[in-house]
C-alpha cells in the first residue's frame, strides 16, 4: 500500500514537498516513480528513482525544479517541488512495482 501526502494550494514560485509512504511491505528493492494527472489529461511521468537512489530521471517539464529522493529506512519516497507553476497543477501519484497510491492534489495559483 502506498499513501501520498503533502499536497495543497501554493502560489506560483512556491514550493511543496510530497511524501509517499509504503506500508505492508518494503520498497527498498524497487524503483519508484511519481506521476501526475491534470483534469482532462492522461497520467504523465514526472520523476523516477532507482532502488538504491543513485540514479534519477525527470520529465523535461520539471527538470531543474523538482527533486526525487528516497529514504529506504523510512520506506518513503519524496518529491521536492520548487519554483512551482500553474501548469504543475494536478493530482500527483507515486508508483512502485505496479502499485499506485490514491494521489494528492497540488494546486498552483497564478
Amino acid at each position: 500500500h502506498l499513501e501520498e501526502s503533502g499536497g495543497g494550494l501554493v502560489q506560483a514560485g512556491g514550493s511543496l514537498r510530497l511524501s509517499c509512504a509504503a506500508s505492508g511491505g518494503t520498497i527498498s528493492y524497487y524503483h519508484m516513480g511519481w506521476f501526475r494527472q491534470a483534469p482532462g489529461n492522461e497520467r504523465d511521468f514526472v520523476a523516477a528513482i532507482t532502488w538504491g537512489g543513485d540514479t534519477t530521471f525527470y520529465a523535461n517539464s520539471v527538470k531543474g525544479r523538482f527533486t526525487i529522493s528516497r529514504d529506504n529506512a523510512k520506506n518513503t519516497v519524496y518529491l521536492q517541488m520548487n519554483s512551482l507553476k500553474p501548469e504543475d497543477t494536478a493530482v500527483y501519484y507515486c508508483e512502485g512495482l505496479g502499485v499506485w497510491g490514491q494521489g494528492t492534489q497540488v494546486t498552483v495559483s497564478s
